[in-house]
């Protein structure tokens, strides 16, 4: 029998986090939701309290010290999908979720930088009219993919 998701994969990340905690519970569902790797840009924090499951002994952590090594590092074939409340983003609920691809989430406070947002090859939003936690709104995209077959 032939496993059509064999070659499926997901990361997430945040870039420029603003607190470990949210980084912390960001990873633990990561590592509860299927993610096969975690990652931050620009701020590093060494050891995050609320990751209790330790996930990040778990599954590869990446660090970059800014976006354009990031994207220089793109898993091939993987694509972009930023987390953003703007009026351009596909809702949520009917996103088609990609086979391959990294999710980027950026800070309660400043969301995703402009080149961020520029080179997403998607971009997603809840029906919100404030921001969400970084770490809520990551564990809500990664339990929809759950409940959605990825695009091929």
């Amino acid at each position: 029998m032939i496993n059509n998701f064999e070659n499926e994969f997901f990361g997430i990340g945040i870039q420029n986090g603003k607190t470990p905690e949210n980084l912390g519970v960001l990873w633990r569902s990561a590592q509860n939701l299927g993610a096969s790797f975690i990652f931050t840009i620009g701020n590093r924090y060494a050891k995050q309290s609320s990751d209790t499951h330790n996930a990040v002994k778990s599954m590869p952590y990446f660090h970059y010290d800014n976006f354009d090594e990031f994207y220089k590092n793109l898993p091939k074939g993987a694509r972009i999908v930023g987390v953003e409340l703007t009026n351009d983003a596909e809702d949520l609920e009917t996103f088609n979720h990609p086979r391959r691809c990294v999710y980027l989430l950026g800070a309660e406070d400043h969301g995703l930088s402009h080149k961020a947002i520029e080179k997403s090859h998607f971009l997603v939003k809840f029906k919100s009219q404030l921001s969400l936690n970084v770490s809520v709104a990551g564990s809500i995209v990664m339990y929809d993919r759950q409940l959605a077959k990825p695009r091929s």
